[in-house]
Parts: C-alpha cells; structure tokens; sequence
C-alpha cells in the first residue's frame, strides 16, 4: 500500500484545556474529544480530520510518563496563509519562534512555541 511518511501526530501536554483553548484559538477549529481504547486514563483531544484528503490527522495527548519538549520533532499545521494563525499565538498565550519566512517554492512556514512548550509549525503556499 503507498501512503505518507505520517499517518497520525500525538502532542503531548500538561494542562490540556490550556493546550486545547491555544490550539482552537490559533487555528480557529474545535477539537473534538477522543478516547483511547488501550489506556482510559489517556485524555485526548483531536484536530478536526477528514480521513479521505492529504495530509495526517492527530490529536493532543495528557498521558502519565509522557511531556511537552521543545525542539523536537515539529508538527505543520497546513494553512490557507501562515501570517493569519502566527498572528493568533501571542495572543492565545504562546510564542512565535522565527516568523512567516520563505522556504521557496514550497511556500512559507512560522515556527512557534506552544502553551506547554512544544513547538509547531504553520505551514502556506503564500
């Protein structure tokens, strides 16, 4: 079967109504309650997924033994233009890291810092 390098991302967080109001506010989706069917002490919250177009689906995770890092593997959220969420992440709390920059022909990217440390991507086309 020929698929994507990613087929699911988990962030992991501390506090997760924190990390959920960031996320919603910044990317102006709801996320939905999900449970994990191996651990009912896992807390979940997924990003809104349509399981037939590109790209991957995720979720954020609260789970015992498991924590925000910064400057580890980065998630891109894909986005109509990056500048619109960038300007949202100060205000809902987190940080932006190096704003909307050029990457040629693959468009634009911000790199940005979460409510619980992670870092994250806002990825365009312009």
């Amino acid at each position: 079967m020929k698929q994507n390098a990613i087929g699911w991302f988990d962030i992991y967080v501390n506090d997760m109504e924190r990390a959920a109001s960031f996320y919603q506010t910044v990317l102006g989706q709801e996320l939905e309650n999900m449970g994990d069917p191996t651990d009912k002490s896992v807390i979940m919250k997924s990003f809104p997924t349509d399981m037939e177009s590109y790209g991957a689906g995720g979720a954020l995770v609260k789970k015992e033994g498991a924590s925000p890092v910064a400057g580890g593997t980065i998630v891109y959220f894909g986005t109509e233009d990056c500048l619109n969420e960038q300007s949202r992440v100060e205000k809902a709390g987190g940080k932006v890291m190096n704003p909307k920059m050029s990457i040629g022909e693959y468009g634009f990217v911000s790199i940005c810092m979460d409510t619980e440390g992670n870092m994250f991507g806002l990825s365009s086309m312009q």
